[in-house]
């Protein structure tokens, strides 16, 4: 659609003739035309990846592109017949289960040996203890849509550093819950009782958890915990430790965590190789020319 617009300016000023001339001005004023540009169009190996006109969003284009390379790389190795059209076709299911046999056959997936998940149990022990729990509070500063990202840390770190003052009073922490949380928790002063490493995200369990220094901090912590909810302040009240179990209790569940992260880097090294032999064009996706991909 073409879009038309008149403006007419002027100084402003009553001693000259912007004012007298307006009328003048809207009658000669110039019509702007502003075209609208295609959408750049996606290819992998001179196949589109969807229709002129309809560019989809990012994550689907990528997730389109990657299921592309593998229906050419399935035709490639004789599983699949060759598409005679110019875009990329819709995968049937019978289609789809010819490709996930394919890269089950390709993709490698090295096994972790008994030292590895013996180094991995040293490293990250935190991660297996049993039964520990704090009992905590918080107050949550929520990121939603359209949010000051910037002025909404502003106001969470001067809660903070409200809260971390030596003389502050015992029921602060709780009236500013009441005030600022936007957790349903604020209703008991932030109180979420007695909480365990599964009952978090990810990045707050690791941060309360796992960490060292996470094993005996109590009280408020100095600083702002950013997760995927917002900024939360945390009031550590009280903890259980916990047991730690032996090595060989928890064995077979590391093989297992290692086996998936081992599965996980041969896929990305397999898809990573098909791009760089691939010409893709109107999309990035991280590509090498060499099987030695990390």
């Amino acid at each position: 659609m073409n879009a038309q617009t008149s403006t007419v300016t002027g100084c402003g000023s009553g001693a000259c003739q912007c004012a007298s001339t307006a009328s003048e001005a809207v009658a000669t004023s110039t019509t702007v035309v502003t075209a609208t540009a295609a959408p750049t169009m996606a290819y992998v190996n001179g196949i589109a990846l969807h229709a002129p006109g309809q560019r989809p969003d990012t994550a689907t284009l990528r997730e389109s592109a990657y299921s592309e390379l593998l229906r050419q790389q399935a035709v490639r190795a004789g599983l699949l017949p060759r598409h005679t059209g110019l875009t990329a076709p819709e995968l049937s299911d019978a289609e789809r289960k010819v490709i996930e046999a394919m890269v089950d056959q390709d993709v490698v997936t090295p096994q972790p040996t008994a030292d590895e998940g013996q180094r991995y149990y040293d490293a990250h022990a935190a991660q297996f203890m049993v039964g520990q729990a704090l009992h905590m509070r918080h107050i949550l500063f929520a990121v939603t849509p359209g949010v000051n990202v910037q002025a909404l840390t502003v106001h969470a770190e001067r809660a903070l550093l409200e809260l971390s003052h030596k003389g502050v009073h015992p029921e602060r922490f709780a009236q500013l819950a009441a005030e600022l949380s936007n957790c349903p928790s604020s209703a008991q002063g932030g109180d979420l009782g007695w909480v365990g490493p599964e009952d978090c995200a990810p990045e707050l369990a690791n941060e309360l958890f796992h960490l060292k220094h996470a094993q005996t901090s109590m009280g408020v912590h100095p600083r702002l915990f950013h997760t995927r909810f917002g900024f939360h302040i945390i009031d550590v009240l009280e903890r259980r430790s916990g047991i730690q179990p032996a090595y060989a209790d928890v064995r077979e569940r590391i093989a297992a965590l290692l086996t998936m992260q081992s599965r996980a880097r041969a896929l990305h090294q397999y898809m990573t190789l098909l791009v760089g032999q691939a010409l893709v064009e109107g999309i990035e996706l991280e590509g090498a020319d060499s099987p030695l991909v990390q």
